[in-house]
């Protein structure tokens, strides 16, 4: 008689130096956010190259110089968005996950942007597995539209007078790498 080996489960866990977010709204991006001083932190549960379970949370230092903040339209800036010198930070973390199915999974947790706090539901989608230099590693992507009025995040009228015009969504994309 054949006994069945159950199958295992793998859980990875967040490398937080090649991890990033980047922050977009309609026709411009705001501002691409890496570096050493944020903070990443969560795993992944795989099972069979599919996503079984997941939790995610990170810090954004939003001020802090040494985060590569690339400013990519000079127009603008992401001071215009975000009270920077008082709430220098966004975070997320995640409460819960949800499997759809192989490509459809939805991660749900609070996300604090200028203290404050709104439940966001975000899409999560594993992006490959691959091994690099002996370390395994797994791609996960995060995306999301935010009501930018509901974390108060309003632009600089300025900019409105000179003929941008920008959606009441931001885009929110979490490009974060885990290994095992």
């Amino acid at each position: 008689m054949n006994a069945t080996l159950p199958l295992t489960t793998t859980k990875w866990t967040i490398d937080s130096n090649q991890s990033d977010v980047l922050i977009k709204a309609r026709h411009a991006t705001i501002a691409y956010i890496a570096g050493s001083l944020n903070k990443f932190n969560g795993y992944l549960d795989i099972h069979e190259d599919e996503i079984e379970d997941a939790s995610v949370e990170f810090q954004l230092d939003v001020k802090n110089k040494d985060t590569n903040i690339d400013h990519i339209d000079t127009d603008l800036i992401l001071n215009d968005y975000l009270d920077i010198d008082t709430f220098p930070t966004i975070n997320f973390k995640s409460t819960s996950f949800q499997k759809i199915s192989k490509n459809i999974n939805f991660l749900k947790g609070n996300l604090t942007v200028q203290n404050i706090t709104k439940v966001v539901e975000l899409d999560a989608e594993l992006i490959g597995i691959t091994t690099y230099e002996g370390r395994r590693k797994a791609l996960f992507e995060i995306t999301g539209q935010i009501n930018r009025k509901d974390f108060g995040l309003t632009t600089n009228s300025y900019h409105h007078a000179a003929g941008i015009s920008l959606g009441q969504d931001i885009k929110l994309i979490a490009n974060l790498e885990f290994t095992v």
